[in-house]
């Protein structure tokens, strides 16, 4: 099954960098051991997302942040 992509240049760059911020809060900061294990699974669900540019979230609520290319918009 081929995934389409869904999110975009500027979504995909942001939600890796979040990702990373995630992952590293809880070693900066005294986290209680389930907000550092909320924040290793998010931050790694928003690196990966952001790396394939694909979220299956955005496709279950029908959302796409990925820009149109020219041959799209001229034919709408």
């Amino acid at each position: 099954m081929m995934m389409k992509m869904n999110v975009g240049k500027t979504e995909r760059a942001f939600r890796v960098v979040l990702g990373v911020i995630l992952l590293a809060i809880p070693g900066l900061f005294a986290f209680p051991t389930w907000a550092g294990v909320v924040s290793y699974i998010i931050g790694a669900i928003a690196i990966v997302t952001g790396a394939i540019g694909y979220c299956p979230a955005w496709q279950i609520f029908g959302l796409n942040t990925c820009e149109r290319k020219a041959s799209e918009s001229k034919s709408a």
